[in-house]
């Protein structure tokens, strides 16, 4: 199955850096399911908040952005997190893991709200819209996730794996609502979106979402015309019928198509 962006969203996003790490909301500003490996953390005395600061500053100067945030006029409405799977302290407690080694994990995405009051499952797919977008730019393979069901039956040798082992030492400041069922994407969204279950698991299957090789010259002739001024970006993305034939997104972060373009196709 695969996921198409939903064009009645309104919400714009813009990637996450150094001066908008306050901008992530609530639960997602000291969240360290993923950033803190609890083996060897200071247990309730750690501030989560400045652990989750410090883990972000040093993904982005090593490695490079590693998020989005998605807004609705001035209100954030989701963001997402990605990074390098060596990055990532919790990703080898998994049943399921080590994540591939030529794809980036993609943590958390998650929406809100808007100003409106209303959640809209579309602005879903525009964060994931421009976390493929970036990762394409700069030449990755693929995205990988953890996924997360609830807790039913357990097959045969999944009793020795106690999921509750994966928030044991998050730290009290993160609150007791960092659960794997908040912290982690339900596997029914990655199947939804277009991901391969490649690791299957009652309760931690791994997905996978191959990214085209040959995709990447949207993004490269979109960034192009978003550095043009305007008049001439204007007369750019007209043919002789006027029609445009590549457009740039609001906001100065150009996207990379729709999301079905970007999947590499299927054998």
């Amino acid at each position: 199955m695969r996921w198409e962006a939903i064009d009645a969203v309104e919400a714009d996003t813009t990637p996450l850096t150094l001066a908008t790490i306050g901008d992530l909301p609530g639960h997602g500003r000291s969240c360290v399911f993923w950033e803190v490996d609890p083996d060897t953390s200071n247990g309730p005395h750690l501030d989560s908040a400045f652990e989750k600061e410090a883990w972000l500053s040093m993904v982005m100067l090593d490695w490079g952005p590693c998020g989005r945030i998605a807004w609705e006029e001035d209100s954030v409405v989701g963001y997402a997190l990605y990074a390098p799977p060596a990055l990532l302290p919790y990703a080898h407690r998994f049943p399921t893991g080590q994540a591939s080694t030529d794809a980036i994990l993609l943590t958390q995405l998650t929406s809100r709200a808007g100003p409106a009051g209303a959640l809209d499952a579309g602005r879903d797919t525009v964060l994931l819209d421009a976390v493929v977008g970036d990762l394409i730019r700069r030449g990755v393979r693929a995205v990988e996730a953890f996924g997360y069901r609830a807790p039913a039956t357990l097959g045969p040798g999944d009793h020795a794996f106690d999921p509750f082992d994966l928030v044991r030492g998050v730290p009290e400041s993160a609150g007791p609502d960092c659960t794997c069922s908040r912290c982690m994407i339900p596997a029914v969204s990655l199947t939804a979106w277009g991901f391969e279950e490649v690791a299957p698991h009652n309760l931690f299957p791994r997905f996978r979402l191959e990214l085209g090789r040959d995709l990447g010259w949207k993004a490269e002739v979109e960034a192009a015309l978003e550095s043009l001024p305007v008049a001439d970006q204007a007369a750019s993305t007209t043919r002789g019928g006027g029609s445009p034939f590549v457009t740039a997104r609001a906001g100065g972060d150009p996207g990379c198509g729709s999301p079905a373009d970007m999947v590499a196709p299927r054998a």
